[in-house]
């Protein structure tokens, strides 16, 4: 039974409201994820709670329990010379600014004359989540992973 401070194996695959995939983790390529300490989205961690291994299940996520709703306040337009000259701006490029303490990572929309018009929401932001999960493993984390609040899962990237 998945609780707070497991290890979590899970294959998904994420659809939006639409039907388009998302994304997805393939059984050979987990998302290794620690249980309670919000390295996934608040409804896809609550709706796994209590599973055990083998278990599937379809979960459907509205915004507010995922990505959260678009914020219009970070839909900002910005004065082109505020960026380097020497940097061709492309709408999808991404960079990231401290706003409020907090690093976030902006998303070029489009360019409107000597403007940039950026957003700083999730691109997952106002869709709703369908997911279908498959629990593959559960592990009490090591002392380590409950100290860092992610899981080493010996592939040297963190999630």
């Amino acid at each position: 039974m998945i609780k707070k401070n497991d290890v979590v194996s899970i294959s998904y695959i994420l659809k939006n409201a639409k039907g388009e995939e998302l994304g997805r983790a393939e059984v050979k390529e987990p998302l290794n994820y620690l249980h309670g300490a919000g390295n996934i989205v608040p409804g896809l961690e609550s709706a796994i709670t209590g599973l055990a291994v083998g278990d599937k299940k379809e979960v459907t996520i509205l915004p507010e329990n995922g990505y959260g709703e678009v914020d219009p306040a970070l839909m900002l337009k910005i004065a082109r010379t505020n960026f380097p000259a020497d940097i061709d701006i492309q709408p999808n490029m991404q960079f990231s600014s401290d706003m409020g303490g907090q690093e976030r990572i902006f998303t070029v929309d489009r360019i409107e004359g000597t403007d940039v018009c950026v957003n700083g929401n999730h691109p997952l932001a106002g869709e709703t989540l369908n997911f279908s999960v498959e629990i593959l493993a559960v592990r009490e984390a090591t002392q380590e992973e409950l100290a860092h609040g992610h899981v080493h899962d010996g592939s040297g990237h963190h999630h």
